[in-house]
Formats: structure tokens, C-alpha cells, sequence
């Protein structure tokens, strides 16, 4: 096969680096060309997104070659397989994030692009090159392919532009995602035909089926071939927040009240009702979970709150399909909290599911002094799920913990974290299906387990660990067994590295590096988030074991401090001087003291339930969690500086992870460094030009309008306080892409609940839908809805998690309609739906066509013209992002052609109307769409994020 990592150039070798010289001719050239462009800001030339890998690796039937997504340069990166270990042959650009591969024969090669929203057909015959672009739902993450006829199955959310595309109109399971309507599945699989994948311009799928979880993750397929396992990755665990106003006021826990829905509630909260200063703590939510046995939500000290709650979790977390006829044959609950990878027993037809189990019904970070218990070090249990029939059997890898014993008791057993795995992924296992092998990736470590004994659960971890691989590097994503050659072919993100493994030995045989972009502090900076083996005592515990590849688990967590101390608020704040606090208490009902104290400048450490913030996109946003409260703590107290409130964290490494001690402030500079700059994607909701539908303009015509929508219309009485009392929306949620606000401008507020809350970002609002019902409360209008049965998530809005839409938040009190002040008098209702939808589409730091792609081959011009023609118009379009520099355009268009039989990049330059190679030479719209009129000379359009463009042009 012939070696086509750069265009033109000779060996493999010398083709996969450029000289000094070139180089600097590279740069000389593209500075001429793109001057007009000099009126924009200079984007970074790397975006960091943190992916999670999903199957990053996979085999060639013969065995002749790896195939490995490389995520961060965001190619396919083909590898021969000798004797002698592996050698690079190809580099093959792809869509943006590739996460997983799969092999249709020896030379066809599927890639899914998590960020591109497609999957990339790679021919490894001639030049190794794209043929064909998929397009499916929003961030898809798997691929399998199963059945007769054969047929590709691909996981996406339930949402995405395309899904909702005119060319899908006739296709079952196709269109509006429904995301205010009730009890519907958000998880989607986009079936193909590989063998007739339509004339549409992103391919005709056959179905798209979708199943009653939130957005899955994995796939697996049985041996015979005629079922597919669908798995959902952040499934939840029948847990939910009980909204504060349906818990008894006064912290009695044995006296029941009437609830405001009319309904008896068991008491109040389980307290303490101070911390160990003595201070009173604010009247919170309260974290419940269903319990199976009784049929009841129940709390730490098991009260029944099944009045509180109006509506169900199944908790289904694996489906199976059959391949051939499509249909869903049956689901499994109970199979663990966030879901990463399955695989099945080629032998007995099990299934294995890695997945973590969270235990966020407990409450407290810190030594539990005072209250008497605390989560730390246990957060989430490292599990194998078995699925044999109708058997669900969860098998706990690290049962040898003791979690009755923190680090600071005597006696404390410092060799658990020898044998300890955690945050597994990838799986394999052996033909003979008797040793099943598991990536850890916070660990550096493979699991080996004998199946038998992990099926019967008789495994002993002390003694198990002496078959795991030790491996450098760090992070293991993937795992391919190469058993005729008795090797395991391992990725490993933290170093973008494929290491060969002995079987017999268990040594590393190689490490290939792959190509890798990320900045150094990028690669420094990723262990701080992942690595439980250094950052916590017990081996199992990191940051990511709730804050999933950098993002959430979807969960909500009571993670207050009962041991801490009361400290000091430094955050600017609307409506919190002592008359503004009283006047809104009295207006919004709010009977207890705000803060626990009634002074808007303290942070109490018991906080209630707060659900998990994501650590993407947080650059711009000032102090962090939902209060701020880290603006205050061992490295110093800013309102502002979103890098020190990053570093004030450091605490939780020992408070919450069960580390030593708190982090160094220089190994916090080196976390904030690596994780501060992690974007959030484009919302996936908003249409692909940056228009508007007609209810989101409205929507976004009353958010950032005239009117102020929140607040106290004191009227006569305004010259009592010389503050502001009214708000509109964009005056609270500041929206300024230029100072990179998107719905904070990093002040807090109090907005009529028991604590004074940070204005948070509202650029995620949409991964959030799918928790529906709730009772009546005083603190909204909104009527109870009654028991809406079945749901998805069990946490939805705000803080905590407890409010189950966002048209309900609208009713709160604060936005009751007034005169001057409010939503509309006039038919409310409609404002807050358009402002809904307005939510839904909210702006973000990256333009929606950000990661969009389409190929043009000699027989869909036709078909793909109107979606080439839009990428380049976007291309063009003025945007403003701070992160990306300013004012710049939408986005940087690349495209990836053949001439000649070699692979070129080339640049679009829109003040040129013309695309430009590595050599300067230029080619007009009309030149490259001729080009790809030849079979084998297909051209790929990506948008690329603006500033990267000719990095993955020219470089990758």
C-alpha cells in the first residue's frame, strides 16, 4: 500500500515532517495571501475539546494492518503489522475528533468524528483517501457493523441538525427531536446500508431507532452476528432531587408536613443544621433514590418522598436489537451509572459493560467529623457488568477498598491503590472467551480477569492484580488482541501512543507516537484530571470520576463541607443589600435565612445538592460553582479571576478524593492550564446558517429587549435603595461573545431561593432535557403536572437539578408578570415558550457549522453542491468569539483533495474566493469541484474551528 501522510513528498519518513526551510516558506506564504485577512484576530491554532475515546482502534480482517482514530490531529492513521511491531503507512485526514473505528474489509474503514457530526468512509485502496461522508445526529460516538444484509449502526444523541434535514423526510424515526415533550427516548442509532447508502447529499439511512435512555455511548454485537447491543452512557442511577420547597422547614427530620401540593412529606432535612462553627445552614433540596425493593424514593435515613416526586426512572441502560428485522428485543436496568464500552463473550454470547456506579445519595466531602459520614474516596465504584439472559450481575473490580477507613484514620491500608482500576473503557476478549481484558484509563493498568471468575464474582483483586499490565504513557483508550502474534495492541491518549504488548510477558514490546498538535500544556496538564493511582488513596477516585472527560455525569451531588469554615463572598451581586434580601423574601415567600444567615457576602460549606457544572468553556465565566464559592480559598479570593477560583480546588483532592493533601499551586497552574481552555462544542439545536427560527427570534427578541424580566419593581418606593431592582434577561445573563459571555458576566444574584447563586452560562441547556414532572410549588406558577410516568433523566434545571423544565423556571416568582417588570401581562405563556426555544439554540463560542463536512465524488454534485455552497458562505461570515481571538469568520474551510495520486489540503481563502495549497499555489471553487468529477479523486469540504484551519490543512 502506498504512504500518503503528506502531499508530494517522498518516504513515509520524510513525509511526516516538514523541513525548517519549508517551513518557514510555509509561513512566508500564507502571511501574503491571507493579509487581507488582517482586519480578524488571530484564532489559536489548536482547539481542545477532550473527546472521549470510544473503539479508537481496530484490526484489518487479514491482520496486516491497525487502524487508530488519532483524535487530536484528527486523522486515521493506518499502521502495517510485521514481525517486528508496527510501522506507519498512511495518514488519512478525517472529520474533527474522530472517537471510533470500525473495519468493513481490508480495505474499507469507517471513522465516526464525535465533533463533525459524521462518519468518514475511508478506501485504502490507491491513495488512501475519503470517499464518502455520513451525516448523523448530534456528537455520534459508536459503530458496529451486524446483520444479514449487513448493515452499519451508529449512536448519536437524540438531536443534531441533520436528523432533522428535508433529505430525511421519508425516513422512520426522522425529525423534530421533541425536546419539550415528555417520556421520549433521547437515545438515537442511525442504521445504513453500506451497500446502498442513498443519493442524498449526507446519505440515506435506513431508520433511525431510538430507545428510551439519555444519549448513548456504546455499541457491541452478538457472535452469530444478528443482534446489537445499544448501550446509553450517562444513564443515571434512579436518583433526583427533591425540590427545597417540598421538604419540611426547621431541619426535623421526624416531623411531617403538609406539602404546598397538598401531600404529606416525611420531615425536614437530615441535617446537621450547622456546621461544626455552629452556624446555620440554608434550607436545601434534598438528594433521593427510587428504591426497587419497596417501590419507594427514599433518602439517607429512608423516608418515603414518593409524594415529592411525579414520575418514574427505568433506568434502562443496554437494549438489544435484532440486526435484521431492527426491532428492539429487550433492555437491562440497573447495569451502572455512566456506561463506557461493552463487548461480548465470543464464546458464550455474554455481555461484558464497563461502567462506573455512582453513589451521590450520600452526602459530605471532608473527614465526616461532624456529621458522621462523608463520600470521600467513594464515588463511584469501578464495575463489569454482566448481561447472561435476563441476569444482570454488577461485579464491583475493586472490592478489596475499604471504604469505612479514610486516610487519616490509623490503620489505613496504603497498598489498595496496588490493585486497584479505574474509569474503565475498552474491552477484549480471548477466542476462547475465557480471559477478558479491560482498559483503565485513570490507572495506566489493563485488567486481565479469568471471565469465569468475573462472572461468579470470585475473584480476589490482591491477587488478580499480579496479571495486570502495567503500562507507561498513560490513559489506555483502546485495545485490539492480536493473539496469532500473542500481542495486545494498546492506545494510550495521555501520550497519543500505540504501545505493543507481550501477552505472555505482559512487557511493552514498542510505543509508536502519533502525530500530536496539542500544545505541551495540554499533555502536562491531562493527568491532573484523570489519574486516580496519583490524586487519590485508594487507586479509584479522580477528578473525571464525576466530571466525565472533562464534562459531567449528569448527576447532582451534595458535596458541602460540614467541617469547613463560614468564608467570604467577593463576588459582585444584583439585588443583596440587607433591604433588596428582605423586600425579596417578603415578595417571594422565602421563609428561612438566606445563606443561613441573611448576609449575601458569605459562603456557608453546606450547600445542598448541586449538580455536576461542566469544566468546559469556562475561561470567561469568573468564579466557579454554582455560588462562586471557590472564588475563596488557599490560593487567594477574587470575584473575578476564573484561574485562581480553578486552583482553589486544589482542596478537593484531599477533601473529596481522599488524596494526602491539597494540590500545589503550581500543579493547579499546570490543571488550569491543560483544562481551563477546553471548549464546549457548537449546540447542535441552532441551524446551520446562525439563523433563527421564528419562535427563537422572539425568544431572543424578549431575552436581550427592553423589559426587565426579573427582579423588584419597587415603584414609588425606589428611592429606598440605590441599586438596580429590575433586570432584563441579558441584563442578569450577560450575552457579549466579544468578552466571551454566554450568559454570565460572573456576577451572583438572589433570586427568591435560600442561597445567593452565581448567574451561571446557559450554552448547555439542551443536553439537559428529559427529566418531566414535577408538584406544585409556591416559589412557581407552574401547576403540578401530575405523575408523568416514565423519564430519562432523573435531574434537570438550576442548582440542583430539581426543576424539571425550563418553561416551569420561567414561572418562578421573580418573573411573574407586572406592570413594568416580568413576562408579557399580556399571554405569558407564549414568551416563555419562544424564550425556551431561544435556550435551546443559545449562542456559544463556536458558529453551528463549526466541525460540518461533506464529500464530493464523481457521482453526488448535484446532491452535495447546496452543502458545499453553505460551508463556503459560512466561511466568509463575520463572527465574534474571545476565545477564538475576536472578530474573525465562522470558519477556516478545508478541503482534502487528490491530484496526481497524492493527497493535498488546501485552505479557502474568502477575500480570494479561492483555495490555496502548502505551496501557495491557488485553485478556484470551480477547479476543485472538477476535481473530484474523476473517481478516485474525491474532494472532503470541513469547516474547521477558525484559526486551526491551516494547521489541519497543511499539517495533519
Amino acid at each position: 500500500m502506498q504512504a500518503h501522510p503528506m502531499p508530494g513528498r517522498g518516504s513515509p519518513r520524510s513525509a511526516l515532517s516538514l523541513s525548517s526551510s519549508l517551513r518557514s516558506l510555509l509561513g512566508l506564504v500564507l502571511a501574503l495571501l491571507f493579509m487581507p485577512l488582517a482586519a480578524y484576530a488571530q484564532a489559536p491554532s489548536f482547539m481542545q475539546f477532550e473527546s472521549g475515546p470510544v473503539r479508537p482502534m481496530a484490526m484489518s480482517p487479514d491482520r496486516s494492518r491497525l487502524f487508530v482514530a488519532n483524535t487530536p490531529n484528527n486523522t486515521l492513521d493506518v499502521f502495517s503489522i510485521g514481525s517486528a511491531g508496527l510501522q506507519l503507512a498512511a495518514r488519512v485526514p478525517v472529520g474533527l475528533e474522530p472517537v471510533s473505528v470500525a473495519v468493513r474489509s481490508n480495505t474499507e474503514v469507517w471513522v465516526v468524528n464525535h465533533l463533525s457530526d459524521s462518519v468518514s468512509i475511508v478506501d485504502l485502496g490507491g491513495t488512501p483517501r475519503v470517499v464518502r461522508t455520513l451525516l448523523v445526529g448530534d456528537e455520534p460516538r459508536d459503530i458496529v457493523f451486524a446483520g444479514n444484509p449487513e448493515r452499519a449502526f451508529i449512536t448519536t444523541a437524540h438531536r443534531g441538525q441533520q436528523r432533522s434535514d428535508p433529505s430525511l423526510a421519508g425516513v422512520p424515526g426522522a425529525g423534530d427531536p421533541q425536546l419539550t415533550t415528555p417520556g421520549i427516548g433521547r437515545a438515537d442509532v442511525w442504521v445504513f446500508n453500506p451497500a446502498s447508502l442513498g443519493s442524498t447529499f449526507g446519505g440515506l439511512p435506513l431508520r433511525i431507532m431510538t430507545f428510551f435512555s439519555d444519549t448513548p455511548r456504546a455499541l457491541a454485537v452478538s457472535p452469530d452476528r444478528s443482534t446489537v447491543y445499544v448501550a446509553a452512557f450517562k444513564s443515571g442511577n434512579q436518583t433526583t432531587t427533591v425540590l427545597a420547597g417540598m421538604i419540611c422547614g426547621g431541619f426535623n427530620p421526624n416531623l411531617p408536613c403538609l406539602g404546598p401540593n397538598f401531600k404529606i412529606v416525611p420531615g425536614g432535612n437530615p441535617g446537621p443544621k450547622t456546621n461544626f462553627e455552629g452556624k446555620q445552614a440554608p434550607e436545601v433540596g434534598l438528594i433521593v433514590k427510587f428504591n426497587k425493593a419497596n417501590g419507594r424514593w427514599e433518602d439517607e435515613l429512608k423516608r418515603n418522598w414518593n409524594n415529592a416526586v411525579q414520575f418514574s426512572l427505568p433506568d434502562r441502560d443496554v437494549f438489544a436489537v435484532d440486526a435484521n428485522t431492527l426491532a428492539q428485543k429487550t433492555s437491562w436496568s440497573g447495569v451502572g451509572t455512566v456506561l463506557f464500552n461493552m463487548v461480548t463473550n465470543p464464546v458464550s454470547g455474554a455481555v461484558y459493560v464497563s461502567n462506573t456506579e455512582a453513589i451521590n445519595e450520600a452526602r459530605f466531602e471532608g473527614p465526616g467529623t461532624y456529621a458522621g459520614h462523608t463520600v470521600q474516596g467513594k464515588l463511584a465504584q469501578t464495575r463489569i457488568t454482566v448481561l447472561s439472559g435476563a441476569a444482570v450481575q454488577p461485579r464491583h473490580l475493586n472490592k478489596h477498598i475499604d471504604y469505612s477507613k479514610l486516610p487519616s484514620n490509623p490503620g489505613y491500608d496504603w497498598t489498595m491503590k496496588n490493585h486497584s482500576l479505574a474509569m474503565p473503557l475498552d474491552m477484549a476478549v480471548t477466542g476462547d472467551g475465557r480471559t477478558l481484558y479491560v482498559a483503565a484509563f485513570s490507572s495506566s493498568r489493563i485488567g486481565v480477569f479469568d471471565t469465569a471468575e468475573l462472572e461468579n464474582d470470585s475473584f480476589n483483586p490482591r491477587s488478580a492484580s499480579a496479571r495486570y499490565i502495567e503500562l507507561a504513557g498513560g490513559g489506555p483508550s483502546g485495545l485490539v488482541l492480536d493473539e496469532a502474534r500473542g500481542r495486545l495492541y494498546v492506545t494510550t491518549r495521555f501520550d497519543n501512543a500505540v504501545k505493543v504488548i507481550d501477552l505472555a510477558s505482559r512487557a511493552t514490546l514498542s510505543s509508536m507516537a502519533m502525530k500530536n498538535p496539542e500544545p505541551a500544556r495540554v499533555t502536562a496538564g491531562r493527568p491532573f484530571l484523570y489519574d486516580a493511582r496519583r490524586f487519590s488513596a485508594n487507586g479509584e477516585a479522580s477528578c473525571a470520576s464525576c466530571h466525565t472527560f472533562g464534562d459531567a455525569d449528569d448527576l447532582a451531588w451534595d458535596l458541602g463541607n460540614p467541617d469547613d469554615r463560614v468564608t467570604n463572598n467577593p463576588i459582585t451581586k444584583n439585588l443583596s443589600s440587607p433591604l433588596e434580601i428582605a423586600l425579596g423574601k417578603l415578595l417571594f415567600g422565602v421563609k428561612s435565612p438566606v445563606n443561613g444567615s441573611d448576609n449575601a457576602n458569605e459562603f456557608h460549606p453546606m450547600k445542598g445538592p448541586m449538580t455536576t457544572q461542566t469544566l468546559r468553556g469556562m475561561r470567561n465565566s469568573g468564579a466557579m460553582h454554582w455560588r462562586g464559592d471557590r472564588a475563596t480559598g488557599i490560593f487567594g479570593s477574587s470575584g473575578t479571576d476564573s484561574t485562581l477560583s480553578f486552583k482553589n480546588f486544589a482542596v478537593a483532592f484531599e477533601g473529596l478524593l481522599g488524596g494526602t493533601a491539597p494540590l500545589s499551586e503550581a500543579e493547579m497552574q499546570q490543571f488550569a492550564d491543560f483544562q481551563i481552555p477546553v471548549m464546549l462544542p457548537p449546540n447542535p439545536i441552532r441551524k446551520l446558517d446562525n439563523t433563527l427560527t421564528a419562535s427563537q427570534q422572539r425568544g431572543r427578541s424578549f431575552y436581550s429587549g427592553t423589559r426587565p424580566s426579573d427582579g423588584i419593581d419597587l415603584g414609588a418606593l425606589g428611592g429606598l435603595t440605590m441599586n438596580q431592582t429590575a433586570f432584563t434577561c441579558e441584563g442578569c445573563h450577560r450575552l457579549d461573545p466579544a468578552s466571551g459571555f454566554f450568559g454570565t458576566g460572573g456576577r451572583a444574584s438572589f433570586e427568591g431561593i435560600t442561597q445567593i447563586v452565581k448567574i451561571p452560562h446557559l450554552r448547555n441547556m439542551y443536553q439537559k432535557v428529559g427529566m418531566f414532572g414535577s408538584p406544585r410549588v409556591e416559589f412557581f406558577g407552574a401547576p403540578d403536572t401530575g405523575f408523568l410516568g416514565e423519564q430519562v433523566r432523573g435531574f434537570g434545571f438550576v442548582n440542583d437539578g430539581s426543576v424539571d423544565t425550563l418553561f416551569r423556571f420561567f414561572t418562578a416568582k421573580v418573573f411573574n408578570p407586572q406592570l413594568t417588570v416580568g413576562f408579557p401581562i399580556l399571554d405569558p405563556d407564549a414568551t416563555r415558550r419562544d424564550v425556551v426555544d431561544f435556550m435551546m439554540a443559545f449562542d456559544t463560542d463556536l458558529a453551528p457549522i463549526v466541525g460540518q463536512q461533506i464529500t464530493l465524488n464523481s457521482g453526488n454534485a448535484s446532491a452535495v453542491a447546496g452543502r458545499i455552497n453553505l460551508l463556503l458562505q459560512r466561511a466568509a461570515t463575520p463572527f465574534t468569539s474571545k476565545e477564538l481571538g475576536g472578530a474573525t469568520t465562522e470558519c477556516s474551510l478545508v478541503v482534502r483533495i487528490v491530484e496526481g495520486g497524492v493527497s493535498r489540503g488546501l485552505l479557502y481563502n474568502p477575500a480570494a474566493q479561492a483555495f490555496v495549497a502548502s505551496d501557495g499555489s491557488q485553485r478556484s471553487d470551480a477547479a476543485v469541484r472538477a476535481l473530484a468529477t474523476v473517481p478516485g479523486q474525491e474532494a472532503t469540504y470541513t469547516c474547521a474551528p477558525p484559526g486551526s484551519g491551516a494547521r489541519i490543512a497543511f499539517d495533519s
